[in-house]
C-alpha cells in the first residue's frame, strides 16, 4: 500500500507568536496575501560580541605607530596611555571601515577565519618589534636632549598601562553602543529598522556631546578657573612684601600688595640685589625697578595699563637706560631669567613692567581666552609707547618688548605686521611663538629660498630666527630689531591642525638639531603625538622643548646688548643664571 504522507502545516486556528491568522480570500485581497506584522527585532549581543577583524588589525597598526618618536621623549606611563588611546582610535577607524565594506560585500566565514589567523600570527611579532624599536628611539631621543635614559623594564609597564587604557575605552564605547541599540529597539516598532538605528546613534551622540561639553568641559573649566584664582591669591615660599618704593606693592605704590596676585608678587620680589649685580659687573649697580598690575589691581584692562604707567612715572622709570614691557604667560608668570638678564646686563639701570590678564595656564587661555592676552598686551604696550614717544628723542630710554609663548601672540596682534614691529620699539624678543601667530606664519612662509622652516632667513627686514640660542652669538652685520627664539623641538611652535592630513615642512629635508631622524609623519598619529608633546613641553631641559630660561641672555645680547658687551659676558651670565 502506498503510504499517505501528510505535510505539517501551521495551525491557523489560533495565532502563534510572530504570526497572524491567515485571512480569507476577498476581492480586495485576491492572492490571499497576509499583511506583514512588525515583529520585535532579535536581540543583538553588544557587550559580549567579538572584536571586529578590521578594527583589530588597524588598532594593531596604530598601536605600533604610537611607539614611533615625536619631538620630545615620553616617560613609560605617558607612553602607555598614548599607546592605548592610539590603539582605540585605530579600532574605531577600522570598525567603521569594516562596516562600510560590508555594505557592498560580506566576507565568508572562511575568509574571516583566515584573516584572524594571520593577525594572531603577525600582530604579537609586530608589537614586540616596535616595543624594541620604541625603547631604542626613546633612549636616543633622551640622549639627544641631554636626559637620563629610561630603564629597559619600563617597556613591560608601558604594555600594561596601554592594555588597561584600551580596555577601558572599548568598554565605554560598547556601553554607548548598548544605549544606541536600546533606543533603536524602542523605535523599531514604529519606524524602519535602518531609521531606528540611525536615530539611536544620533541620540546617543548628542547626549554624549552634551555631557562632554556641557557638563565635563564647562565644569572642568569652571573648576580650573576657581582653582587658579585660589592659587593666585596665595604667596610663594620666601616671598615677602618689598621694602623698596621701586617695586609695585612696596611703600608709596599705587598698586596694593594683595592685588598683585601670586605671579605678580613673585615678579616684583625676585630681582637680583644691587650687591649681586655689582659682583657680576664689577661696577657699582643701580637698584632695578620692577612694576606689575594684577587682575585685582583694576577690573578694566586699560585702566590697569594706565596704572602701570603712573607707577612708572612715580618711580622714575623713564629716566632709566632701558624700559621693557614683558607680556607674561596665561597665569601672569614671567620667567625670572628674562628680567634678571637685562638687569645684570645693564647694571640695574632698568625698569621692567608687566601685567596679568588671566588666572589660567597658557594652554587653557589659548583655547578659551586668546582675546584676553591681545587686549592686555595691546593696552600695556600702547600705554607705555605713547608715554615714551611723548619724550624728547634724545632723552628717551631704550624701549624693549618681550613675549613668551602666548605672550608672543599678544605682541604680534598688537602691532599687526612685521614692519610695524620693527618700527615699534628699539628691540623685540619673542620666545616660543605659538603655531597660531599670524606674523610668524607669514614670515616663515615668505622666508628666503633654501632656508629651513625651523631657521628661516628673512633678509627684507632686520628680523632674526634662532633654533638654538648660541647661534645668535655668530651674527654679523647690523643688529636685528626683532628676534624669534624657537627651539626645533618646541611643539608650541610646530603643532597645528594641519598635521592631521599634511606632512609639515619641518619633517622634510634637513631637520632641526633637536629633531630625531627616526621621526616620520603619519596621518593622524603625528598630530596626536605632537598634541601630547604640548602637555609636557615645559619639562624639557633648557634649550629644548618649550624651555628657554637662560638662553634669553643670548636673545637680549642680539637685540640690545649694552656697550662693551662680549660673548664671554653672555656665557658668564648664562652660567650664573643656570646656577
Amino acid at each position: 500500500m502506498r503510504r499517505l504522507v501528510v505535510s505539517a502545516l501551521p495551525d491557523t486556528s489560533a495565532p502563534r507568536r510572530g504570526f497572524l491568522p491567515a485571512p480569507r480570500r476577498s476581492p480586495e485581497n485576491p492572492e490571499n496575501q497576509a499583511p506583514v506584522a512588525r515583529a520585535a527585532p532579535p536581540r543583538r549581543r553588544v557587550m559580549r560580541c567579538g572584536l571586529s577583524v578590521t578594527g583589530f588589525g588597524l588598532s594593531a597598526v596604530f598601536y605600533c605607530l604610537s611607539f614611533t618618536p615625536s619631538l620630545l621623549p615620553r616617560p613609560w606611563l605617558l607612553q602607555g596611555v598614548v599607546a592605548g588611546l592610539t590603539a582605540a582610535m585605530g579600532y574605531a577607524a577600522g570598525t567603521a571601515i569594516g562596516a562600510i565594506v560590508r555594505l557592498r560585500w560580506w566576507p565568508s566565514r572562511r575568509v574571516e577565519m583566515i584573516a584572524w589567523r594571520l593577525l594572531f600570527a603577525l600582530v604579537p611579532l609586530l608589537i614586540l618589534v616596535f616595543l624594541w624599536l620604541g625603547t631604542r628611539w626613546q633612549r636616543d631621543l633622551r640622549v639627544r636632549l641631554g636626559m637620563e635614559p629610561q630603564q629597559e623594564y619600563d617597556a613591560m609597564r608601558t604594555v600594561g598601562v596601554s592594555l588597561l587604557t584600551f580596555g577601558l575605552l572599548l568598554l565605554t564605547a560598547r556601553l554607548l553602543r548598548l544605549g544606541a541599540h536600546g533606543i533603536a529597539r524602542l523605535l523599531i516598532r514604529v519606524v524602519p529598522e535602518s531609521a531606528a538605528y540611525c536615530a539611536g546613534f544620533l541620540v546617543i551622540t548628542l547626549l554624549s556631546y552634551g555631557a562632554f561639553d556641557g557638563i565635563l568641559v564647562d565644569n572642568l573649566y569652571t573648576t580650573a578657573d576657581r582653582s587658579a584664582a585660589i592659587t593666585d591669591s596665595g604667596t610663594g615660599r620666601g616671598v615677602v612684601r618689598p621694602a623698596s618704593s621701586l617695586r609695585s606693592g612696596g611703600p608709596g605704590s599705587l598698586v596694593s600688595w594683595d592685588s598683585l596676585g601670586r605671579q605678580g608678587r613673585n615678579f616684583v620680589t625676585k630681582a637680583p640685589s644691587q650687591a649681586q649685580i655689582t659682583a657680576f659687573t664689577g661696577r657699582p649697580a643701580t637698584e632695578p625697578i620692577r612694576l606689575y598690575a594684577g587682575l585685582q589691581s583694576n577690573g578694566d584692562v586699560r585702566q590697569r595699563a594706565a596704572t602701570v604707567v603712573r607707577e612708572m612715572d612715580r618711580t622714575g622709570a623713564f629716566d632709566r637706560a632701558v624700559i621693557a614691557v614683558l607680556t607674561p604667560t596665561g597665569t601672569g608668570w614671567v620667567d625670572n631669567d628674562v628680567p634678571s638678564s637685562l638687569e645684570y646686563m645693564y647694571g640695574g639701570d632698568t625698569a621692567l613692567v608687566s601685567m596679568q590678564y588671566s588666572y589660567l595656564p597658557s594652554a587653557l587661555s589659548f583655547l578659551f581666552g586668546r582675546s584676553q592676552v591681545v587686549d592686555a598686551a595691546s593696552a600695556l604696550i600702547t600705554a607705555v609707547r605713547d608715554r615714551w614717544a611723548a619724550m624728547p628723542p634724545d632723552h628717551r630710554p631704550k624701549l624693549l618688548i618681550f613675549g613668551e609663548s602666548l605672550g608672543t601672540y599678544g605682541t604680534e596682534k598688537t602691532f599687526g605686521s612685521a614692519e610695524k614691529m620693527v618700527a615699534g620699539a628699539d628691540g623685540i624678543l619673542l620666545e616660543g611663538p605659538t603655531f597660531a601667530n599670524p606674523i610668524h606664519q607669514q614670515l616663515t612662509e615668505d622666508r628666503a629660498p633654501g632656508s629651513p622652516v625651523w631657521d628661516p632667513s628673512y633678509p627684507e627686514l632686520p628680523i632674526e630666527f634662532a633654533s638654538r640660542a648660541a647661534e645668535l652669538r655668530e651674527l654679523t652685520g647690523p643688529r636685528p630689531k626683532v628676534v624669534y627664539m624657537q627651539n626645533s623641538s618646541d611643539p608650541v611652535v610646530w603643532a597645528g591642525v594641519g598635521l592631521l592630513w599634511h606632512r609639515p615642512d619641518w619633517l622634510r629635508g634637513r631637520r632641526g638639531p633637536d629633531v630625531t631622524p627616526a621621526m616620520h609623519w603619519y596621518p593622524g598619529i603625528t598630530f596626536w603625538q605632537t598634541t601630547v608633546d604640548l602637555m609636557f613641553a615645559n619639562k624639557a631641559p633648557v634649550g629644548h622643548g618649550h624651555t628657554y630660561k637662560s638662553g634669553t641672555v643670548d636673545g637680549w645680547a642680539a637685540v640690545a646688548a649694552p656697550p662693551g658687551w662680549t660673548t664671554a659676558d653672555t656665557v658668564r651670565l648664562r652660567a650664573l643664571l643656570d646656577r
